[in-house]
């Protein structure tokens, strides 16, 4: 028995046949469904409907939908708008000149009376703290520094009161 080649029209031919048996049998499980409970209609498989060509629409027509839709809206605004918005609005308070100079004036005193205060504690303080602290630095490392050379150049033959206190000793061994 030869193969037979399997074309697009023979497919779709196929298709369409198939989905009519399907209609078909989908009718009759509907009808005994009925039958059985008396209410339900629907098949338990709804067949989906083909999709049909849309139609065009002329742009005179989308222009008279979409004016009416903006009428729409224009009317449904100016309802909700009108009952909430204020009868007048206040109007905006301005400053007179006397007014601005004044404020102006009492400002710049605040500041230069800040910055006089700032100018009176900064230099007392900076000239107080500064020497102290660099002639404690100094006070502080010299010493240090000088115990060190001359433990480093010295030969450990003499011992201190503290080493000898350190070690159990009475102080009085030199």
């Amino acid at each position: 028995m030869p193969k037979q080649k399997l074309t697009t029209e023979i497919l779709t031919a196929a298709v369409l046949g198939f989905e009519e048996q399907k209609r078909r049998i989908d009718e009759q499980i509907a009808e005994i469904r009925q039958m059985l409970d008396g209410g339900r209609t629907a098949p338990a498989a709804t067949p989906e409907p083909t999709k049909g060509k849309r139609r065009k629409m002329s742009a005179a027509a989308r222009k008279r939908i979409g004016d009416a839709q903006r009428k729409r809206w224009a009317e449904s605004k100016g309802q909700t708008e009108s009952p909430s918005s204020p009868v007048t609005a206040k109007p905006k308070r301005k400053m007179s000149a006397a007014g601005r100079k004044a404020i102006s004036d009492a400002t710049k005193k605040r500041w230069a009376a800040f910055h006089a205060a700032k100018k009176a504690e900064k230099p007392a303080v900076a000239k107080k703290t500064a020497p102290k602290k660099a002639v404690a630095k100094k006070a502080v490392k010299a010493p240090a520094k000088a115990a060190q050379k001359a433990a480093a150049t010295k030969a450990p033959a003499k011992k201190t009161a503290s080493a000898l206190a350190v070690e159990g000793g009475s102080g009085s061994e030199v």
